[in-house]
């Protein structure tokens, strides 16, 4: 049977019946199987590299000077120990009118560092290349530089560096530090000094945002033990701040951002399948329908139904197999130019993909093409032998109808696959089903509505289109759904992306601040404010950092909230503030702003997002712990904040009375004119423990790294306007019979070619315009959406974006239609006549 089966498939190929299948199966499957060799790779990346991610086996992270008693037990249990300080700070190179500064990520590390892996570092004279391993740490005195820094800097080995109170000699280049991640760009250079110089700087202070690390190595079960003891002390204490990771964990803040993308786009890349599969089954019941002549035929010479079921299989797992791996080499392919796109933003030595995305390409292809090919390719099996003679087919059996339901099952599990979480892919496929009911809807309200338009023209051709549109509406609504989705998708990545780039750049005003100033102390109050009063005099906050650590007089911790931004916020410190009056671009949604000349109990405004987040609401009391105080203080009112202005704010801000006696710096923020740039530097070099943070380059930054995403999305969904092309053509290719004998009737009838062809080319133009428009109003909304509700700031329609849909839908579907139908019109009418 199988040797039956192999010449059937050759024959049919050869006759163009297989071809259409196996390029909706190899899209379906390149697009899925693209973005799975990518987060492969990324993965593996991560798994190789996990034994040095950390610097160490065990890693203690915390936002405080770690306990000593920590120490000696790690000392006691014979464990290797090393430090790390981080935090930012400005480095400045030059003198006078030269001088330069640059917001840098400092890091100070002491003797052994790292305690896993190694430092690699340029070899002297070269800028490009692989580093070479070392063992050492900056000498006393000296700094080692990212290769970016040098080059912003201009400089040389040898030259000064200035790094707060302490001037140092650039000596070398770091080409790569083992523990600063899986090679996600971070947006400030790293400056290496010795831990031992880190006190002569003077910019550790009261105020300053510092994280400690203590590195820790040894015998696995020692480590383990170790860490188990640390656990339980932070649990029984409740201390906050603290995070232990170890290579079991590996980074998982990066994990869970790869978990993202992966996510993210994996359900692009399933949007291109969702498409492929209904392309696929409207190929496959054409295909049982060019076929039910020939079963009839095998069952009058003897084959029994279950024979021609088998000899179908057979070519369908034929097909599957090779449609499969030539979608999975051009996914391999694919991947490339995800990562050539994403270059900047994933490590460039990725190790080689594994079999395992290949595999997955392979089984998905078997799964589309079964899910969605088995029921027509049933139907097959219960052909009659009386077919021959009498063009009749019975109803499909129950059997038949069941495989579509499994059909859609198998796509359900193939989502919930690829997501990984059960919620969201429910989600999702609810989703699709939703936007297609709507689509469909509006396309048969469309359809119906053609019927008035009949004699709006003259020209039989206009009446010819309107008629076949009329006539197969269920064929004409599949293709306008199935061509809008495909373009809604590219429509939102690319216009309607733009749209909302330049509606978040609007939304900051011109002159909104771009430079903010951190870490002020009490006695440079007035100064600063003097050298700013060129720049409009711009208010001072107090910043005052604590941890929330109850409400209600309850304790809180991680353990009790459930979502993730909620548990990141109460384990970290706010950035507290307190103040007479409300800042500007403030507004009270909920009580009233507190008299602090009258407050008979510390009073509290919280900004409503964050009430929100952590189910705060008025009345209730917070307790912070500030540098070992405790301040509590009751909810009076919840405040909206206008982020767009750039302006400071806070999440919380307490009655001066309540704060006299807490530490604090002070922060600010200006707008710095683009030519008087070197006012920072002047700045930076008369305060050297100032931070100056230029929010307009970081913003810029974030604008590239969601450019290049975006383009990598893009990419993807080119897979998806492709899927919905084949879909067209699908709908297009399953009605070219019935238009052969339509089309030689209306020619016996008097009908001319000419007039038939401009028919086609209306009813394509109709199809693919109300395609393009359906798609420009999807898009829209969502990018309306978006904004309203992600983004909070205003939205303008864009009328080019509903232009660009009906250009682009009428040409995606006239080259559809005319790769579909260019025969119907080629073939004689006496000869469709006779084979009707």
């Amino acid at each position: 049977m199988f040797v039956l089966s192999w010449r059937m498939t050759m024959r049919d190929w050869r006759a163009g019946e297989l071809r259409f299948l196996i390029v909706a199966l190899m899209i379906a499957v390149a697009s899925l199987s693209s973005v799975g060799f990518f987060t492969d790779r990324m993965r593996n990346g991560l798994n190789r590299d996990a034994h040095q991610l950390l610097g160490a086996d065990l890693l203690i992270s915390a936002d405080q000077p770690i306990s000593g008693d920590w120490r000696e037990q790690a000392r006691q249990r014979g464990l290797q120990m090393a430090e790390t300080v981080v935090f930012p700070s400005m480095a400045i190179a030059g003198e006078g009118e030269q001088a330069a500064a640059r917001l840098v990520s400092l890091k100070a590390v002491s003797h052994h560092y790292p305690l896993r892996g190694n430092l690699q570092l340029q070899p002297p004279g070269m800028t490009t290349g692989t580093g070479v391993a070392t063992k050492d740490i900056p000498a006393s005195g000296t700094v080692w530089l990212d290769p970016a820094l040098q080059l912003a800097l201009n400089l040389r080995p040898g030259d000064p560096i200035r790094l707060g109170d302490k001037t140092f000699r650039f000596t070398r280049v770091i080409a790569n530090e083992p523990d600063r991640g899986a090679g996600f760009m971070n947006f400030a250079p790293r400056v290496m000094i010795a831990m031992d110089d880190l006190a002569a700087t003077g910019l550790v202070q009261d105020g300053s945002r510092v994280t400690y690390r203590l590195l820790l190595a040894g015998a696995p079960e020692k480590i383990k033990t170790y860490q188990d003891t640390l656990q339980q002390a932070i649990a029984q204490q409740q201390i906050k701040g603290i995070r232990l990771e170890s290579l079991e964990s590996g980074r998982p803040e990066m994990r869970a951002a790869l978990d993202r993308a992966e996510q993210f786009l994996s359900l692009v890349s399933l949007l291109s399948a969702m498409l492929a599969a209904v392309a696929i089954a409207m190929a496959a019941r054409r295909f049982m329908l060019r076929h039910l002549d020939a079963c009839a035929m095998l069952r009058c010479l003897g084959l029994t139904q279950n024979q021609v079921l088998q000899i179908y299989l057979t070519e369908f797992l034929i097909l599957g197999i090779v449609g499969s791996l030539s979608g999975i080499l051009l996914g391999y392919a694919g991947h490339y130019v995800l990562l050539e796109w994403l270059g900047k933003l994933v490590a460039k030595d990725l190790p080689a993909a594994s079999l395992l995305p290949a595999l997955q390409g392979l089984l998905t292809g078997l799964l589309l093409l079964l899910g969605f090919a088995l029921p027509p390719v049933l139907q097959l099996r219960n052909v009659p032998h009386n077919r021959v003679i009498r063009r009749e087919q019975d109803v499909p059996q129950p059997l038949t109808v069941a495989t579509y339901v499994l059909g859609l099952l198998m796509f359900v599990g193939l989502l919930l696959w690829q997501t990984g979480d059960l919620r969201i892919g429910l989600l999702i496929s609810a989703a699709f089903v939703a936007g297609i009911a709507v689509f469909a809807l509006i396309a048969w309200f469309c359809v119906l509505s053609l019927k008035r338009m009949r004699n709006l023209f003259s020209a039989a051709a206009w009446r010819f289109a309107i008629n076949a549109l009329q006539r197969r509406p269920g064929a004409t609504i599949l293709q306008i759904v199935a061509l809008a989705l495909g373009l809604m998708a590219l429509l939102l990545l690319t216009l309607v992306r733009g749209d909302l780039m330049t509606a978040w750049q609007q939304a900051t005003p011109a002159d909104a601040p771009n430079q903010f100033v951190i870490n002020i102390q009490q006695d440079q109050k007035d100064l600063i404010r003097q050298r700013l009063s060129a720049f409009g005099q711009p208010r001072m906050y107090p910043m005052i950092r604590g941890r929330l650590i109850e409400v209600n007089q309850r304790a809180i911790s991680q353990e009790t909230y459930q979502e993730d931004q909620a548990r990141r916020l109460v384990d970290r410190e706010f950035n507290l503030s307190t103040m007479n009056d409300m800042p500007e671009m403030n507004s009270i949604v909920a009580g009233q702003w507190y008299d602090d000349s009258h407050a008979a109990e510390p009073e509290a405004s919280v900004e409503e997002g964050i009430a929100k987040t952590l189910r705060l609401k008025l009345g209730d009391q917070l307790t912070f712990d500030v540098a070992g105080q405790q301040v509590s203080a009751r909810i009076t009112s919840l405040r909206k904040l206008d982020w767009s202005s750039m302006r400071v704010n806070f999440f919380v801000i307490i009655n001066p009375a309540a704060m006299r006696q807490m530490p604090q710096t002070w922060i600010t923020a200006f707008h710095l004119p683009a030519t008087d740039q070197v006012f920072v530097n002047r700045l930076t070099q008369d305060f050297p423990n100032l931070t100056v943070v230029d929010v307009g380059i970081m913003i810029r930054q974030v604008q590239d790294v969601l450019n290049q995403v975006m383009t990598a999305v893009e990419f993807l969904f080119l897979f998806t306007l492709a899927s919905g092309v084949l879909v067209l053509y699908a709908a297009l290719a399953g009605s070219q019979d019935i238009r052969m004998r339509e089309a030689a009737l209306l020619r016996a009838l008097g009908a001319t070619r000419s007039q038939l062809s401009h028919a086609q080319w209306v009813e394509f133009l109709l199809t693919g315009g109300l395609a393009g428009l359906l798609a420009a109003s999807g898009a829209s909304a969502i990018g309306w959406a978006l904004a309203r509700y992600s983004f909070h700031f205003d939205w303008h329609f864009s009328a080019l974006v509903w232009v660009t849909g009906l250009v682009a839908g009428g040409v995606c579907a006239v080259i559809g239609g005319w790769v579909g139908l260019r025969q119907v019109l080629k073939q004689p009418p006496l000869l469709s006549l006779r084979n009707a």
